[in-house]
């Protein structure tokens, strides 16, 4: 690879010429102050880039990406970003966005020290040892880890509810709403996990997230979001046999 960057430079410039071509107006309209709604918490791993993922434009969500995505409550990165993005831009949703196969948290739950980026990952590495035993009777070390992936979104939101910031944003009464997902990258979906907290009062309801490494939510595509709501409006007599197809009506009973 070349030791210089004139190649990405090339790239910025065809890139840059082909959004004005397409719409004149575009980088006009990046230039005038963002106002995004959705502030989104996520691991730096390449491939799961908010706008993308999320099929948005930039300029319409707020980004803060770190290894394994996790919220540190000491770690003024994450917290100036949270507070910028509630006091300044008044945000109202945060989602926190994990993704199955997650190499911050496999390191997690390797059990190797030593480094910084182990530091970073205690949170996710002291839970797993708490619960070690459960997650090791997981026979299958991709599902293992899944679900790991998975306890660390919810891990997340509840670390996230109980900053200073989220609290005197609810005290005052501003809109704001905390989101846990989880993207699969073999397929390109982003699904609902939860827990989704919009006060307080949601936040003291829930169930301890030691709970849940023994009760798991499912975590849902939209696309089984939407069927299960189809299936779930369908009246249960429409499903009944018709009388032409029961088993007494071919008997002659």
């Amino acid at each position: 690879m070349s030791a210089t960057l004139d190649h990405l430079f090339d790239r910025n410039v065809a890139w840059a010429n082909r959004k004005t071509r397409e719409d004149p107006h575009y980088f006009h309209r990046m230039a005038e102050q963002q106002t995004p709604h959705y502030l989104w918490i996520g691991c730096s791993d390449s491939r799961v880039t908010a706008n993308s993922v999320l099929g948005l434009d930039p300029g319409e969500i707020f980004v803060h990406r770190n290894i394994a995505n996790v919220v540190h409550t000491s770690d003024m990165n994450i917290l100036s970003v949270l507070e910028f993005a509630v006091d300044q831009l008044k945000i109202e949703h945060v989602i926190v966005c994990g993704h199955y196969g997650c190499s911050g948290v496999s390191r997690a739950i390797a059990g190797e020290r030593g480094a910084m980026l182990d530091h970073w990952l205690l949170p996710i590495s002291m839970f797993y040892r708490k619960h070690r035993a459960t997650f090791d009777a997981i026979a299958d070390p991709t599902e293992r880890i899944n679900r790991m992936c998975e306890i660390n979104v919810e891990m997340q939101v509840r670390r996230l509810a109980a900053t200073p910031i989220v609290e005197n944003a609810w005290a005052r009464g501003q809109s704001l709403h905390l989101h846990g997902c989880i993207y699969a990258i073999d397929d390109g979906l982003m699904r609902d996990l939860g827990p989704h907290l919009s006060s307080v009062e949601m936040r003291e309801r829930l169930p301890s997230i030691d709970q849940r490494v023994f009760q798991p939510v499912e975590a849902q595509s939209s696309m089984r979001q939407q069927a299960i709501a189809a299936f779930g409006a369908i009246d249960p007599a429409a499903l009944e046999a018709p009388a032409c197809c029961t088993r007494d009506h071919d008997l002659g009973g």
